[in-house]
């Protein structure tokens, strides 16, 4: 009897033991590497990430920018660094899907060297032209196009940015050749497209939002990529309405961790943020063109894998190698 009553209470103690370290995560701050500079949209929602995780962990969070070789020096910096829940990792889909496709050595491995937590938001591109360019609309963008083969310069942020893939399928749906010219980035493309020395490009949503909103103003937007118009820009049609019939492309930020994280963590920051996604954080998103998503590791890790391959063909069919 009293053996019985020690091994209950060893049970006991086991189980309250194995509660308490589940509970204790985390055991100090958090770091979010981001792998562009500040300012940009991943940055922007790092920052609400770091924000939102800070009051429902009770630890500070801090944002750590690690720029550089379009983002494959900030993924490998967080893909090396220790699989305790402590390292966070938040970039794009490019980073993420797109890289391994463009350079033979990027220092990291998507697959196996990270484990997916939650997509956080998609994020459409806008199709805008300076207004020099004599196209009110995509039909008509298309129309100038067919007629001046290679002679309508059309800017990227960067070959395997989304900006550029929506450009490579837009040109593939309509049947265009357009003058793809890659930047490093998006903010001199669209420096150079205010200044007229490019005609078009896709811009990511937040950063085109303000230009889009304009009347007669700097640019001219002629559609958004997402398969729906956004709330905040009612009147713009998206490219498929526009005349490109069955045309989406939306790019993604997403949330990972070095692999071999304890899943208690994964599953702990998966539930807060989800959270966050529903409440304050996914409005603070949604009032700068960006859509909420969130759900389940499993599903970050399915659309990692399904937008790897479509851009590896896109890519391919461009004629683009890995460098």
């Amino acid at each position: 009897m009293i053996d019985c009553v020690r091994r209950s209470l060893l049970l006991l103690a086991l189980l309250a033991a194995g509660g308490a370290s589940a509970q204790a995560y985390p055991t100090g701050p958090l770091k979010i590497i981001v792998p562009f500079p500040a300012g940009g949209s991943v940055d922007m929602v790092a920052r609400a990430v770091a924000k939102r995780l800070t009051e429902s962990l009770g630890q500070p969070v801090v944002v750590d920018n690690r720029a550089g070789a379009s983002g494959n020096i900030g993924a490998e910096i967080a893909a090396k660094s220790p699989a305790d829940g402590h390292t966070l990792f938040v970039s794009s889909s490019g980073v993420l899907a797109a890289n391994m496709h463009l350079y033979k050595k990027t220092g990291f491995d998507p697959f196996k060297d990270f484990a997916p937590v939650i997509r956080l938001v998609n994020q459409p591109n806008i199709l805008l032209v300076h207004p020099s360019l004599p196209a009110k609309s995509v039909q008509e963008l298309v129309a100038l196009a067919k007629a001046q083969p290679n002679k309508i310069t059309m800017g990227n942020a960067g070959i395997g940015t989304g900006q550029d893939i929506a450009a490579r399928q837009f040109a593939t749906a309509t049947g265009v050749n357009v003058l793809h010219v890659p930047y490093k980035g998006g903010a001199p493309a669209l420096n150079d497209l205010l200044g007229g020395q490019i005609q078009t490009m896709f811009e990511t949503s937040p950063t085109a939002l303000p230009y889009a909103r304009e009347k007669d103003g700097k640019l001219r937007a002629l559609a958004i990529t997402s398969a729906k118009r956004s709330p905040l820009l009612p009147d713009l049609p998206t490219v498929a309405e526009a005349g490109v019939p069955g045309y989406e492309s939306i790019t993604w930020i997403g949330l990972v961790v070095p692999a071999g994280t304890p899943k208690p963590a994964v599953d702990r920051l998966n539930a807060e943020l989800n959270k966050g996604l529903k409440a304050d954080m996914g409005k603070q998103f949604a009032d700068i063109s960006l859509d909420p998503i969130g759900g389940t590791p499993q599903e970050m890790a399915e659309m990692i894998r399904k937008d790897s391959a479509e851009y590896g063909r896109i890519l391919k069919a461009a004629g683009v190698e890995p460098q």
